[in-house]
């Protein structure tokens, strides 16, 4: 992507950092595999996995391409609105811890349409829940697959697609092999090694930061301090603050240029395959509609590139905390807890573990808009963490500390993409298939495989973004189905399915658009754009008021049996209510 930064050769510690990753994430699973046999090993490792090292895994787990490279790019293009993100990622866990663990892993359940059915009593709102966390499950693994193709290319220099494939074999050769047992080992190692893989360089980066003359705050544009060469890999409109002098190959706001052109302030479309050099001392121009001064970018309510900032960073918000509730992969891991005690500890020990985590993502962001500014020209603000170790630090230390990134992230790729496959597969193994063992395995294959052609096929957008519109689908789709399920007696089947259905339409399509390229248009303000890219305020409350108001409209098909069910919900493990469900799983 960006030539100076990334070499002509692959430094060989790198190489071996990301083998080492890979083999061993191989050889952990296939411990695990050994203790693997029957059917609840596969899909909640039996129930039997304690608090901390539960915590370890779902932290390892929840930790994605989006967390580990997405937050970092992300504050570095947009700033002060884009600590939301690791905010809302790790507050959402108090929500969980709050409503949704205890009572969960009370219920008995396997999956999501498993308690579904086991608390309205329907087999076809069962099958409709499938569908949604088959939904939820792809449309998150396909950026952590692209976000492996993207590291990948840039670390190694293989076309990215070789990398989302690599990936995603090595994820379904794991899950086929042990499912939950195998991968609750591999993940739990894995959230260390992301997180030794992000502290480290953030450190370090910190006392170079500390021991140099260098400012975050002042209301310059950010600035390259070297000749820099920037290779335009897919069509970006960047804003220029002040009449700017470049030597640019390609074509820029449709006219073919080659050599010098002095780009006037405002925006300029750069066209895929356009190579500009910027001369060292240059302001650098920053995609259009993010803050283009460093005081912009430290102040709060900027947004994130669109025209109705303040709707944005709500809808956000709003997405993110709800969403943590709603995601399968998550939910599925209060399930391999012993009791509700346990899930109630486990959702605690998390809150601490990616509290931790989130501090350094968040320096790392600050670091990467002040000595790599150059990726704010092509908007791949998500290569950051992976090239400034290197651009900063010279010579072996450099090459070392960008190894430990690669380990780092290549981690959180299969661990986040493991915790998906398994959750879909379970999902699918049993309520599609007969619940065998190899019924979960051919479900792993299929469920797979799907993903990795989207990863091939569909458009690339920022991590963190990406990952923002899934939790905009689960915060209106199984949030609201978990919260009034485990809190409201009223609920009804079809209050429920109407509910799924509304928030999954409004929010998957939002997200499906937004994959394919969404709205270019300013038509009404640019809110067409702004709605689809963040749905949460509109979806999220929507989906809440179908559900009441169609199960308060269907009153009368109120489950029989709802006291005795939230009776099992809600009272402790050692008055002994439901032994005989669990038992007979």
């Amino acid at each position: 992507m960006m030539n100076g930064l990334t070499g002509s050769s692959v430094p060989v510690p790198t190489v071996i950092a990301l083998v080492a990753a890979a083999v061993a994430t191989v050889a952990i699973g296939a411990y695990g595999v050994r203790l693997a046999r029957t059917t609840s090993d596969f899909l909640v490792a039996s129930r039997s996995v304690g608090s901390n090292w539960n915590a370890a895994a779902i932290s390892g787990e929840y930790l994605s391409a989006a967390s580990f490279l997405g937050v970092a790019g992300l504050i570095a293009k947009y700033g002060a609105d884009a600590l939301w993100y690791p905010i809302g990622f790790t507050a959402g866990y108090v929500g969980l811890l709050l409503f949704v663990a205890a009572p969960l892993r009370r219920s008995g359940a396997y999956t999501v349409p498993d308690f579904a059915e086991f608390r309205l009593g329907s087999t076809r709102l069962r099958k409709l829940a499938t569908a949604v966390v088959v939904l939820i499950c792809i449309l998150y693994l396909v950026p952590q697959l692209q976000g492996a193709g993207l590291t990948l290319n840039i670390l190694l220099g293989i076309p990215p697609w070789v990398g989302a494939v690599v990936v995603g074999l090595i994820v379904i050769a794991n899950v086929i092999g042990g499912g939950m047992r195998s991968i609750t080992f591999v993940q739990a190692f894995q959230y260390w090694l992301k997180l030794t893989a992000i502290a480290v360089p953030a450190v370090v980066l910190a006392l170079h930061f500390y021991g140099g003359d260098h400012d975050l705050g002042s209301s310059a544009p950010p600035t390259v301090t070297e000749q820099t060469t920037v290779d335009v890999t897919t069509d970006v409109v960047v804003q220029v603050a002040a009449p700017l002098e470049v030597t640019a190959r390609g074509t820029i706001d449709g006219q073919a240029v080659s050599g010098p052109i002095r780009l006037t302030a405002g925006d300029h479309e750069l066209t895929s395959g356009t190579s500009v050099v910027l001369a060292a001392g240059s302001s650098v121009p920053v995609v259009a509609g993010a803050p283009a001064t460093h005081q912009q970018w430290a102040t709060p309510g900027w947004g994130f590139g669109g025209d109705h900032p303040m709707y944005q960073v709500y809808s956000l918000i709003i997405g993110i905390f709800l969403g943590t509730m709603g995601l399968p992969h998550v939910l599925v891991r209060f399930y391999t807890n012993p009791d509700g005690r346990a899930a109630r500890r486990t959702s605690l020990a998390v809150v601490g573990l990616l509290s931790v985590f989130y501090l350094f993502p968040t320096l790392l962001g600050a670091f990467a808009r002040l000595w790599v500014p150059q990726l704010l020209i092509t908007g791949g603000s998500d290569a950051a963490v992976l090239l400034l170790p290197s651009s900063v630090v010279s010579g072996i230390g450099g090459q070392l500390l960008a190894a430990l990134v690669a380990a780092g992230a290549i981690a959180a790729f299969l661990a986040t993409s493991s915790g998906l496959l398994v959750s879909v597969a379970g999902v699918l193994s049993t309520d599609v298939l007969r619940g065998r063992v190899r019924d979960f395995r051919l479900a792993s294959l299929l469920a797979g495989v799907i993903p990795v052609l989207l990863a091939v096929a569909v458009t690339s957008i920022d991590l963190s973004r990406t990952v923002g519109l899934v939790f905009a689908v689960a915060a209106s789709t199984l949030c609201p189905l978990l919260v009034l399920g485990i809190w409201w007696r009223g609920l009804t089947a079809v209050g429920a399915a109407a509910g799924l259905i509304v928030g999954g339409v409004v929010a998957g399509g939002a997200a499906l658009t937004t994959a394919v390229g969404g709205f270019s248009d300013d038509l009404w303000g640019g809110w067409p754009s702004v709605l689809v890219g963040y749905p949460a305020a509109i979806s999220v409350p929507l989906a809440f008021a179908v559900m009441v108001g169609v199960s308060l409209w269907t009153s009368d098909r109120i489950p029989a049996d709802v006291a005795r069910v939230l009776t099992r919900l809600h009272a402790p493990e050692r008055l002994g209510v439901g032994r005989d469900r669990e038992a007979n799983l």
